[in-house]
């Protein structure tokens, strides 16, 4: 399999593909400013909880190589004001929030030191390459729930466009394939962004995972017939709880799950769960454009003056979860309890 980074830093520069453009385009920015960083997230031209915090931990080492020609005195202050504006940038995603904070953690007593860009750098660095072991590590662990001959459901995209490389959910399939059993992937379209169409099947073909696109209201259709045998996907925040927010749409697909008893399941790196987070009725949930709903590519199709809602994420129930994919393992209910020993 090629491998696959949406995000990397190299000549000075943050590098990120800009997703927008996928298929039709793979097109690589260039970023030196912590604000510009900021609007990539905002914008999608990074996307997925794990990428987005690496995305987020290069604008501070950014942030950091501005601070670093400032008086010692100033520092601090720049960094918090570039740390406020990368966690506003998305809500949701808790490993944006997670690698600010861990960046500002490893940059605290080193202010006053001439290198503060490259101790910065490194630990954006050490952030990324842990994110992309941590798929791996998920790949081999969720490896075991997948049955050879197994057509798996993913919705929205949790693979290596959405993490440093590999994937979560996806990295679940991959690590299938590479144990030597033969999958097949069913890809929600997922509305109204599109990843599932744009992005998943692009990277699995682009691997030679058999993949075939569904809409979105095609896979209860599908199970009712039989035709799948479980679900993977992502997550942007899972509460103490178990309780999960994924992409929009992703509740639907647990809900389906239950009703045809067939497994469901999240992948995620332990910097998307959030033990402080009692339950998910307390996460905060996006609220995008609604012109991402009446429109595609930029050409609307809804009528002029339609009002459209589009709440860029929902919360699956942790009664509706049957294992939570990490890369110490699979957590299975009670959540409450398997979740917090993961830290231990």
């Amino acid at each position: 399999m090629k491998p696959l980074h949406p995000v990397y830093f190299q000549d000075e520069k943050l590098r990120l593909i800009d997703q927008r453009l996928l298929p039709g385009e793979e097109r690589h920015l260039a970023y030196e400013d912590p604000a510009e960083v900021a609007k990539a997230i905002t914008d999608m031209v990074v996307r997925g909880a794990p990428a987005i915090g690496i995305a987020a931990a290069f604008g501070v080492a950014l942030a950091a190589r501005e601070a670093s020609r400032l008086p010692v005195p100033l520092r601090a202050a720049h960094l918090a004001s570039a740390a406020r504006m990368l966690k506003a940038a998305r809500p949701t995603a808790v490993n944006l929030a997670w690698a600010v904070d861990r960046m500002l953690r490893a940059l605290e007593p080193r202010l006053e030191e001439p290198d503060l860009h490259r101790a910065a750098l490194l630990e954006a660095e050490a952030i990324f390459h842990e994110d992309v072991q941590a798929c791996q590590a998920i790949g081999r662990h969720g490896a075991a729930l997948i049955p050879d001959g197994a057509t798996v459901l993913t919705h929205c995209n949790a693979g290596a466009l959405a993490t440093g490389g590999y994937g979560t959910a996806l990295g679940v399939i991959r690590g299938a394939v590479e144990a030597g059993k033969k999958v097949r992937v069913f890809a929600d379209e997922t509305r109204p962004y599109l990843q599932g169409a744009r992005l998943t099947t692009w990277e699995l073909a682009r691997d030679g995972i058999d993949v075939t696109l569904l809409c979105d209201n095609m896979a209860g259709h599908l199970m009712q017939r039989g035709e799948i045998t479980c679900a993977v996907v992502g997550a942007d925040r899972i509460a103490r709880n178990g309780d999960t927010a994924n992409k929009i749409g992703t509740y639907t697909v647990a809900l389906l799950c239950r009703e045809h008893g067939l497994p469901f399941y999240v992948a995620a790196p332990l910097s998307t769960i959030d033990l402080a987070m009692e339950s998910g009725d307390r996460i905060p949930i996006e609220e995008r454009s609604s012109d991402e709903v009446t429109s595609i590519g930029g050409q609307r199709f809804a009528p002029v003056g339609v009002k459209a809602r589009h709440p860029a994420f929902d919360v699956t129930p942790a009664r509706l979860i049957a294992g939570i994919v990490t890369p110490r393992g699979v957590a299975r209910p009670p959540f409450e309890q398997s979740l917090p020993a993961l830290f231990l």
